[in-house]
């Protein structure tokens, strides 16, 4: 591949990454709690240095890219606001007119649920296609892999969640940890990435299934014209 066609196959991912730097200084211009929101982008500085610099290495899909993209802007709205504090709910009332807070009688604010869910739903693909290129998985272990990944994962965020928040205490430990009174936190949140795994894993092995399906309803058709048209031998 020539470089030409190398920035053409960069261009799309190149141009998430763009948006996404100028949205997360846009948001990081003024947080509502600046020592939170260094916190909360410790991971995003170590992982967007390790996309780009694999890309070479292994080129994901330009969905995973954008499932990628959305799972990271989603996250830097949780570090602008603190997590506990993102007022989507006020959001959701001024585009549908009712409260879904209210509606739902719910006691807490659920933004960190819907980030540990997204992360499941949205990094699973990534997850997925490097498990293919770098391992032979096969069958249903294609599958098992990645959520497992995922879970683990999931897991060791909330240690070292945990950790920070032992370490640096107060407010801040407060504020990053985000349990919002709720002693099952943790579980609820490492809960939530399996579910959002699942659901990821099942919409990529259907799609997998239909797209066999396709090749091989080719392959027959291709099969079936060749014997079609094949010349006819005398005796």
């Amino acid at each position: 591949m020539n470089d030409q066609h190398k920035l053409r196959d960069a261009r799309f991912p190149l141009l998430l990454l763009a948006v996404f730097l100028v949205v997360a200084v846009a948001l990081g211009i003024s947080p509502h709690y600046r020592q939170d929101w260094l916190l909360e982008n410790v991971l995003v500085l170590l992982a967007l240095p390790v996309l780009v610099l694999g890309f070479r290495r292994l080129r994901f899909s330009d969905g995973s890219y954008a499932a990628l993209f959305v799972f990271l802007l989603l996250h830097e709205i949780g570090a602008h606001y603190t997590y506990a504090e993102v007022p989507w709910d006020r959001w959701f009332s001024a585009l549908c007119g009712f409260s879904l807070h209210e509606a739902l009688g719910l006691s807490r604010n659920h933004f960190d649920r819907v980030i540990h869910f997204a992360y499941g739903l949205l990094v699973t693909p990534a997850v997925a296609e490097l498990v293919a290129a770098r391992t032979s998985s096969p069958g249903v272990w294609r599958w098992l892999v990645p959520v497992s990944l995922i879970t683990a994962g999931s897991t060791l965020f909330e240690l070292f969640e945990w950790a920070a928040a032992v370490c640096f205490g107060g407010d801040l430990g407060v504020a990053y940890l985000g349990t919002q009174g709720d002693p099952w936190d943790a579980q609820q949140d490492m809960l939530q990435a399996l579910l959002g795994s699942l659901a990821a894993v099942a919409v990529l092995a259907a799609a997998a299934r239909r797209r066999r399906r396709r090749e091989a309803a080719a392959v027959a058709q291709s099969s079936g014209r060749r014997r079609t048209h094949a010349p006819r031998t005398r005796p």
